[in-house]
């Protein structure tokens, strides 16, 4: 992190605040020892109006801080943060708020990336709170997984799409190549998501990574799962409020994503029974919260 005029980074993290000022600081605390050299760092404020000063608590950590006039969503948040960096930028770590990066863990996604022009992403091992490891890498959903999962998840317990769904996770011992990696935090080449158009702003949460996967592959990238690169994930700070709404936010995504990769007149069918698993799954969740 750094002020001057020659300041000209190679890397640069980004990240987005909704009333993050609690745990803000032990992100931003964690970067420096996490790499080497110049780097830049963006906190996009989707909350830039609440009683919290996030701005000055960024500019105490020699971050830069974006106030955004409204909650635009988390993809979109991230998108303005990156348009905003300097053109010397080639790699761009996007990260949730509340995450502590392990000392190296930047400088490792980056030597990772750096080994093969086609990686477009490289994501990290990702550890919860309690020191187990998170699925952070998996499969695209197919056509097969992702109809089986919507229409029978709540209805068939154990059921073998569901079952596939969820083991759709490569390898988290050795590097591998990934369908998708989580958007908690990834590392991705700049010209990549120029190239793709970075996330899709229709995603206002949920489903944006899966869908910035599924392109770059689409566009020939590879998304590279890299467990020598350690970070924690200490919770999901800004989704708490809310169980309901963010149930309604899962399944309105998930439906958006099949729709876009099963697009077309002959895939309507498909598209219209997918829509109605997803109905019926989240209903069937939003009462189960509501019973506590």
């Amino acid at each position: 992190m750094s002020t001057s005029p020659s300041f000209r980074p190679r890397v640069a993290v980004v990240t987005v605040s909704y009333g993050s000022a609690d745990v803000l600081p032990a992100f931003l605390d964690s970067i420096p020892d996490a790499v080497t050299g110049d780097i830049e760092v963006v906190v996009a404020d989707n909350k830039a109006n609440g009683p919290e000063d996030v701005a000055a608590l960024v500019a105490q950590h020699g971050a830069r801080h974006i106030a955004l006039p409204t909650n635009v969503g988390y993809g979109a948040a991230i998108n303005a943060a990156v348009k905003s960096l300097d053109a010397s930028v080639e790699w761009v770590l996007v990260s949730n708020p509340d995450l502590v990066m392990s000392a190296g863990a930047i400088d490792t996604l980056v030597t990772t990336a750096d080994e093969d022009a086609r990686i477009g992403a490289v994501g990290p091992a990702t550890l919860t709170a309690e020191g187990e490891l998170y699925p952070s890498a998996r499969a695209v959903p197919s056509l097969r997984t992702g109809v089986g999962h919507a229409l029978f998840a709540n209805l068939w317990v154990g059921n073998p799409w569901t079952r596939r769904y969820r083991d759709d996770t490569v390898n988290t011992s050795v590097r591998s190549d990934a369908g998708w990696l989580s958007g908690s935090c990834l590392l991705v080449r700049r010209s990549a998501w120029d190239e793709v158009g970075g996330f899709d702003p229709e995603f206002f949460m949920y489903f944006e990574d899966v869908d910035l996967g599924y392109r770059l592959g689409r566009h020939g990238y590879r998304n590279v799962y890299e467990p020598a690169a350690v970070v924690t994930h200490t919770g999901a700070h800004s989704t708490t409020s809310d169980s309901g709404a963010m149930i309604q936010a899962h399944h309105d995504s998930a439906r958006r994503f099949l729709d876009k990769k099963y697009s077309g007149p002959l895939l309507l069918p498909v598209r219209l029974a997918l829509r109605a698993g997803l109905s019926m799954r989240s209903a069937l969740m939003k009462r189960r919260m509501a019973r506590g």
